[in-house]
């Protein structure tokens, strides 16, 4: 498996495979930079896997990192008001995706296109102190996250009518992910012309800024990641 560059890299992945059999799902992945993830999950279920993306370079990125692959569907949408009939899906998966100021009706939207039993597999960025300093709130604010804090994301999800299949923090696995961050972002600058560098300005100085905090400010003290596999359903 190849390395997925997402908070939570790789493992988030194998926890699904390892709990659940996705052969013969209907599966849906949600969220860009997840090319890889939907290429495994292809590969196992032997079904085409839906792959949304909330913008246009997103998409345009996505096809091109799953080049000739005819069972992995991309297409953009908003992911909290999607194209999808009610009870399309065996499986959705969110990776880091989710964990937006629209988690609320994204979260159900998700209900309603998931069929009674299904599975939602998700990795959520989170709190882990409930009040954090306004540097690490600027982070969350910039990249329009609003976390819950990790004593009550469980409970978030079963007041939502989910149960939980298996639960676990890979908050250690950020500081690998922002490292590579700070490693990809040096690549890019040097790959870049000087009207690229100008046009992407804003979008480098966010991630080398929330990278910096995670790893040189103790960001690391306050943000977290948990990934939850749940079933629709309280049974």
């Amino acid at each position: 498996m190849k390395n997925i560059y997402l908070p939570g890299s790789q493992k988030q992945l194998e926890i699904l495979l390892d709990k659940i059999d996705v052969k013969e799902m209907s599966v849906l992945v949600m969220g860009s930079s997840s090319e890889e993830i939907a290429k495994v999950i292809a590969e196992r279920t032997d079904k085409t896997v839906e792959l949304i993306v909330e913008d246009l370079d997103s998409m345009l990125n996505s096809n091109q990192l799953i080049e000739e692959s005819d069972n992995i569907n991309v297409r953009i949408m908003e992911f909290d008001v999607t194209d999808f009939e009610n009870s399309s899906f065996d499986l959705v998966y969110a990776q880091a995706s989710i964990s937006s100021t629209k988690r609320n009706q994204v979260v159900k939207e998700i209900k309603r296109i998931l069929k009674d039993g299904g599975h939602l597999c998700v990795g959520e960025i989170i709190k882990l102190r409930k009040d954090v300093p306004p540097f690490v709130q600027n982070v969350f604010d910039e990249s329009d996250i609003n976390p819950l804090f990790v004593e009550e994301i469980d409970n978030y999800y079963l007041q939502r009518e989910y149960s939980i299949i298996h639960e676990q923090e890979l908050s250690g696995k950020l500081n690998e992910f922002y490292r590579q961050s700070i490693k990809k972002l040096e690549m890019t600058r040097e790959g870049l012309a000087e009207n690229e560098k100008s046009y992407y300005k804003k979008l480098l100085n966010k991630i080398s800024h929330e990278s910096n905090v995670y790893l040189k400010q103790g960001g690391d003290k306050h943000i977290g990641f948990k990934v939850l596999l749940l079933k629709k359903g309280n049974d």
